[in-house]
């Protein structure tokens, strides 16, 4: 009987379980190996850790997690939850069974690409999603967005500060005022019909068109990972590019008492910064509830 489990070792996942077992509290990590930014080439933007390759980061935190006695850590996924009544119990993929008095849920999201020749194998490369991640390494080159939804044109208003931004728009046709403030901004909207990306950052389109850029930017639909959050019939929310899952602000436990819930499925914004943030926060959270709270 574990007093946490953490379903998702990544960064949140991490910050979270370093917070318990420094109070000596008995915690298991389930991890199934597919952190969010597994295709980036380096992390930017996290203090301490600025340039630095994801899965370092990611390796340097779990050996950190794992010094302390009572973490534990298996690499697999987590199929099933449940109540029980000493707390919660989970089933992994080989259908083993652990218990612990609380869960936190530090599932990730899901990014949901384009179906576009050439986004997938270009994703977290040269096509991004978070201009504060990876904007400055362009160079002050040329930047293209690819519209995925109303909410690319405020992207593509925020690129010119990292380089000379086209903004595709891909049928999602800025309004009036968003166009004045585009043009502003010295960002150029291209109507033509996007038929694939190629080469490093090149944007084939229908009329014949090539333009290539230092880098690609848009902005997926997220859904949060698995389907742990409806078996355990916790609440989310719509957030501007998808659901995420309801948390009190302060303590990140979710609408299900004793279940936490941290990182990107349970933000409406994603970056390694927030993330371990948001961990610790899920952390404290965790471990004040095993202090003052009992089990309903």
């Amino acid at each position: 009987m574990h007093d946490v489990i953490v379903i998702g070792g990544s960064y949140a996942g991490l910050a979270a379980a370093l917070q318990l077992v420094r109070a000596r509290r008995r915690v298991l990590l389930v991890d199934a190996g597919l952190r969010r930014n597994r295709t980036a080439a380096h992390s930017h933007g996290f203090l301490g850790q600025d340039g630095r390759a994801p899965a370092e980061i990611a390796a340097k935190g779990r050996a950190e997690v794992l010094a302390y006695p009572t973490a534990a850590w298996l690499d697999t996924r987590a199929e099933s939850a449940a109540r029980t009544e000493r707390g919660f119990a989970i089933t992994d993929a080989s259908g083993a069974r652990h218990e612990a008095a609380r869960l936190i849920l530090a599932l990730g999201v899901v990014d949901e690409l384009p179906e576009l020749p050439g986004v997938a194998e270009r994703w977290g490369r040269s096509i991004f999603h978070c201009p504060y991640c990876h904007g400055y390494e362009l160079g002050g080159g040329r930047i293209g967005v690819l519209a995925t939804s109303p909410m690319s044109a405020h992207q593509a208003m925020m690129l010119p500060d990292w380089g000379e931004v086209t903004y595709f728009t891909r049928g999602f046709e800025p309004t009036a005022e968003e166009r004045a403030s585009l043009d502003r901004r010295g960002v150029i909207i291209e109507a033509a019909a996007v038929t694939g990306v190629e080469d490093h950052a090149t944007v084939r389109l229908a009329d014949g068109r090539a333009p290539s850029f230092a880098g690609l930017f848009l902005g997926p639909r997220t859904r949060v990972a698995g389907r742990l959050v409806a078996e355990l019939g916790i609440a989310t929310e719509d957030g501007p590019l998808g659901p995420f899952i309801r948390t009190d602000a302060m303590t990140k436990e979710t609408s299900v008492p004793n279940v936490f819930a941290c990182g990107d499925a349970a933000l409406a914004m994603g970056s390694v910064s927030f993330a371990v943030a948001d961990g610790a926060r899920a952390g404290f959270g965790a471990h004040r509830s095993l202090i003052f709270t009992a089990m309903p």
